[in-house]
């Protein structure tokens, strides 16, 4: 039986080398997000979910005060962000150069917005990282995820972050299952995944970079990289024509 969790039965060396296609480093550039330093120590990318507050608290307080406005408490918003007046944002929270947050956007608090990101119109997001150039522009609701580097989410996508049953999520990984202790925890986009439109990504979908997901599509494990997902068992490489 394979083993299903990191505990003591596995050595340090061990634990370095299992299922390294998850690793931070494999799914997401941590040059293209204000808020590295919170995967430091960290492996594996939902370790972070936990720290997002923290580091917003950490950070915010020392971003410039010629680039930045303190709105409110606990929010930090870059003088270049374009916000609708009907927006709503809680705090603790961080909005980029350049991000623009659309009509009627709720920001619950917990969540980092990156350079050049669009937060569109009814969209939600809660303890969230969206890395620069993120795109999440239509009626999405985004909940305990990080979207990595240009990473896109089609019109009504979402994240499912609590099991229907609110047991602990896993991550599921061909026969395996990673046990994460989370009991919230929605997905990881790899830099410059494309979701489809209405599409539903399960708790502890982890996406790996440049793979697109079919519209209406729903995603539970692990989707590799470079990667089409038609459908669940319908996972096809994409085939890139330079000449």
């Amino acid at each position: 039986m394979p083993k299903t969790n990191f505990g003591c039965d596995y050595t340090m060396e061990e634990r370095s080398t299992m299922y390294q296609e998850l690793f931070i480093s494999e799914l997401l550039n941590l040059q293209e997000t204000i808020v590295a330093t919170a995967f430091e120590g960290a492996t594996y990318p939902w370790e972070v979910l936990s720290k997002i507050k923290d580091e917003i608290l950490s950070i915010g307080p020392s971003l410039s005060k010629e680039e930045y406005d303190q709105i409110g408490e606990d929010v930090w918003i870059a003088k270049s962000a374009r916000l609708a007046p009907s927006a709503s944002i809680n705090g603790p929270a961080i909005i980029g150069h350049n991000a623009e947050i659309r009509h009627c956007a709720f920001i619950r608090g917990s969540v980092v917005v990156g350079e050049g990101a669009v937060v569109g119109n009814s969209t939600e997001l809660k303890n969230v990282i969206l890395f620069n150039k993120v795109q999440v522009p239509h009626y999405n609701y985004v909940g305990d995820s990080i979207l990595g580097y240009k990473a896109h989410m089609g019109a009504g996508s979402i994240t499912s972050n609590v099991k229907s049953d609110k047991t602990l999520v896993s991550v599921k990984i061909g026969d395996v299952k990673i046990e994460t202790g989370l009991k919230k925890f929605g997905a990881i986009l790899g830099d410059n995944v494309e979701v489809g439109c209405n599409t539903v990504l399960n708790p502890g979908s982890i996406v790996g970079r440049d793979a697109s997901i079919y519209p209406l599509s729903m995603v539970r494990g692990y989707v590799t990289p470079g990667s089409i997902y038609k459908k669940a068992g319908e996972i096809v490489t994409r085939i890139t024509d330079y000449s």
